[in-house]
């Protein structure tokens, strides 16, 4: 990174994560910048919590996902929304716990997000890029990570080329849907 703490940026920078004890979202803009990313990037319990400031802060997904209202209340009227973490949904049942234990948090995000969405305030637009569908494999295998980005860049190139940034507020790529196979 060009910068070693987050006040450093051109642009201003804000990286959400959870305090972990208490479960309230954490806003940081300054402080160091590794430090910001590590916290957000904790995720139980692959890794632990990060001391900082004097929290122990953990995934920001964990208290806001996608943080539609963190971007609200400081200021913006126009969002451009990456869903991460969508699944499609499955023919079969996940194999295994921590299969089906994340599939389900994965459908918990999604349903966070429509809600969020559904509670602004109507003069705020969003756009919402359509997430990859469908999606198959498990969030720890990084071995497709280069053709996962090539879908994602093919895919958000038709969507705007399509209009996507033309129609505000269209729900249907966070809907639930099956896919024929």
């Amino acid at each position: 990174m060009p910068y070693r703490n987050l006040e450093d940026a051109k642009i201003p920078i804000r990286v959400v994560a959870t305090d972990i004890l208490s479960g309230e979202t954490v806003v940081l803009s300054k402080g160091p910048a590794a430090q910001a990313i590590l916290a957000s990037a904790a995720i139980p319990p692959a890794f632990a919590p990060v001391q900082f400031e004097g929290l122990y802060l953990a995934d920001g997904a964990i208290s806001s996902n996608t943080p539609v209202k963190v971007a609200v209340a400081l200021g913006a009227q126009r969002l451009i929304i990456l869903p991460t973490g969508y699944a499609c949904a499955l023919q079969l049942p996940p194999r295994g716990a921590v299969a089906n234990a994340l599939h389900a948090l994965t459908l918990l995000i999604a349903r966070q997000l429509l809600s969020e969405l559904e509670n602004l305030d109507r003069q705020i637009d969003y756009f919402i890029v359509p997430p990859l569908c469908p999606l198959t494999g498990s969030p720890y295998d990084f071995s497709q990570t280069g053709l996962l980005i090539a879908r994602a860049v093919e895919s958000t190139n038709a969507w705007l080329a399509g209009g996507g940034l033309e129609r505000p507020k269209v729900h249907e790529q966070l809907g639930l849907h099956k896919h024929s196979h």
